[in-house]
This record gives C-alpha cells, structure tokens and sequence, in this order.
C-alpha cells in the first residue's frame, strides 16, 4: 500500500504533494469541454469531407490521450531536464518550420503544416511553449553571467523564427511569438522606453504587412468593411451567438456546425454559444483566467528568474492564444486562424498546449528552485 504522506520517498507521491492541481485540475476540465464540443461539432464537418460522423471525433481522443500524457509526463521533469528538453527540441522544430516554409502544403493561402503519417503537423504551435522556455533560460543567464550575451542570443532566435513565420504568412503566429518575446524582456528589466519603442515598430509593421502582405490585407478588410456574403463564417458565427442566447438551444441543436467549415476548429466558441449558450463560454473563459491569473500570483512569489520568465511567457501565450481565437469568432478582431487552446480540434494545437501546460506544471512545483544548481 502506498504510504501518501509528505514524508514518503515515492516518486509518485513527492509529485502528488508538490504539483499545482489547481493548474491541473482547470487544464483536465478545459480538454474535457474541448472533447464534449468535439462530438457536437465535428460530425458535420466529417460529412462535407465524405467521411464518417466519428472520423474527427476517434483522432481528437486520440490526440487528448496522447496530450494528457504529455502533460504528465513533463509534469515530473526537473527544471535542468525541462532546459534540455526545449534546447533540443528547439532545434529539431526550427529544421520542420524551415521544411515547412518550402516543402509543407498550402491551406486557404498558408503554408503552415507538414503531412506525417496519419496526420499534419503545424511546427510552429509546437515550437511556442519551446522557445518560451529556451528565452526564459537565455535571460537567466544574462543576468548570471555578465559575459553571457543571452539576451542578443534571444533576440536573434526571435527575428529568425518570425523571419520564417512570415514566410508561410502566419501573421496571427508572429504577433503572438512577439507579444510574449517582449513581456519576457521587460521583465528581465527592458527599459519602459524600448518597450513604447517596439511596440510603435510592430504597428508601423502591421501597416506594412496590410502593404505587403495580401493574405493579411484581405482578413483586414473583411473585418472592416466586409458583409454577411463575404464575412461568411464571422455572420454564422455572430448569428450563433445570438440563436444561443443565455441557456443555449440544447446539445446538438444548433446549426452553426452545418454552416461553418471550420466550426471544429476556428470557430468552436461560437459552437459552445449556440448550443450552451453565455454560461458555457463565461465558463471557459474563467477556466483560461484561473491558469493565467494563478500562474500570475505564483511568480509574485517566485526568486528563481529563469522560473519566473517561463512561468509568465507560458502563461500569458496561453491566455493571448485563447483571448485571439475567442474574439475573432466575436468578431471583436479580424480572423487568424488561431485555435482555442484545449477545445479546438487538431493535433498540433492540443499536442502544443500540452507541452505549455506540462511544462508550466514541472516549473511550477514547489521546492524546485532548489533543483536548479546549474545550468547543465
């Protein structure tokens, strides 16, 4: 019999009683209404395809399986061992988006993934969570290290990923790798001023990718001045919203799904409002609130700077990805192609999620600051 006091040797047990469950318990309840509105919403999807109702639904527990045990399996690594898991990682993910940019197939007029046996592949969702830890670790060292120059080392890496972001185009992708790039430096002690000054280059950059960038000017000019006929999925998804209303039409009443091509994925909040109605979505909304706001209060507290620069950039990459995707189906911005993280279906969006996620949770337990000797 398993002995779960705080004083027993057991691996399992020493997890038990240093991991944050409210971390935990709030990421299992999201992918549990991410597997609900799967199988409300993909059915239809699956018959436009010639596929059967269950087609979306069999690889989606598939890829919730398989992130739950990403989760946890992250969820007991050391701080050392989560390092070196992202250096590597970062490599071998910067090799797929270069293959990405040149050999990967083309969706609505992105090249964003790569075919893998029995699935696609989008190395950038990937590749987040990943080089939000390789930064945190780089400004750790910088201030460590005087010699150390990690935040030019950074900051390299950064141009390079969004040079190759902007390459697909995936301008939904750049904005939100840059956004959580410079909350890290300002936290590492960015002066105020540099920060006013990158933020008044990304917006003269928004100008010039309206310029330079079709695919981007189009999406800016459904939103502001497009109709019903060509703004077609963000009116369905309006009129879902208002159909829902409070208590929503029911499980698998609405219509929103017959209608929307993209109602698994881009648009599944508008799926929970039609059907669930305003409670569902204030729900999930407060679910993304509780990780971020909990991370938050946790790196108040936090002395270890590596840990504090990861828990913050993972926590507010999750918190952005969600706010995109749920105000894009509100039609409160123009539409990225982001997915809802832990709802929307795809692979590459859960399995991306699940290493931010379980890493957060392994940097997160308590006493591992004392783990970190080194830097090896």
């Amino acid at each position: 019999m398993v002995n779960f006091s705080r004083q027993s040797n057991n691996a399992i047990v020493k997890w038990w009683w240093t991991i944050d469950k409210v971390i935990l318990f709030v990421s299992l309840a999201l992918l549990a209404i991410g597997i609900i509105l799967d199988i409300t919403a993909s059915p239809a999807v699956a018959r436009k395809i010639g596929s059967d109702d269950y087609f979306f639904i069999r690889k989606q527990i598939i890829y919730v399986l398989l992130s739950i045990g990403c989760i946890f399996t992250l969820s007991f690594f050391k701080l050392k061992t989560v390092r070196r898991i992202s250096i590597l990682g970062f490599v071998v993910l910067m090799c797929l988006l270069v293959i990405t940019d040149f050999w990967g197939f083309e969706v609505k007029g992105a090249r964003r993934w790569i075919s893998l046996p029995g699935m696609s592949l989008q190395p950038s969702e990937l590749l987040k969570p990943i080089f939000i830890v390789v930064t945190a670790w780089l400004l750790d060292c910088a201030k460590k290290y005087d010699y150390f120059p990690g935040s030019y080392i950074a900051s390299g890496l950064f141009a390079l990923i969004v040079g190759l972001l902007l390459l697909q185009p995936d301008v939904g992708m750049t904005a939100l790798f840059t956004a959580v790039f410079v909350l890290q430096l300002f936290l590492a002690g960015l002066p105020i001023v540099l920060v006013g000054l990158m933020g008044a280059g990304a917006v003269f950059g928004l100008f010039g990718l309206y310029f330079f960038y079709p695919h981007f000017r189009t999406r800016v000019d459904q939103f502001l001045y497009g109709d019903n006929e060509t703004n077609y999925q963000i009116g369905r998804a309006m009129e879902a919203f208002q159909n829902g209303n409070l208590v929503g039409k029911g499980p698998g009443e609405g219509t929103v799904k017959l209608l929307i091509p993209d109602a698994h994925t881009d648009f599944v909040f508008a799926v929970a409002g039609e059907e669930y109605g305003v409670w569902l979505c204030l729900i999930i909304i407060a679910l993304f609130a509780v990780i971020v706001i909990r991370t938050l209060r946790l790196s108040l507290k936090e002395t270890n700077l590596f840990v504090m620069y990861a828990e913050v950039g993972l926590a507010a990459s999750l918190g952005l990805q969600g706010i995109v995707n749920m105000a894009s189906s509100l039609h409160l911005m123009p539409t990225k192609g982001m997915t809802l993280p832990f709802i929307s279906y795809g692979g590459s969006s859960l399995l991306g999620t699940a290493l931010e996620v379980g890493m957060l949770l392994a940097i997160t337990r308590k006493n591992t600051a004392s783990e970190d000797k080194d830097l090896s």
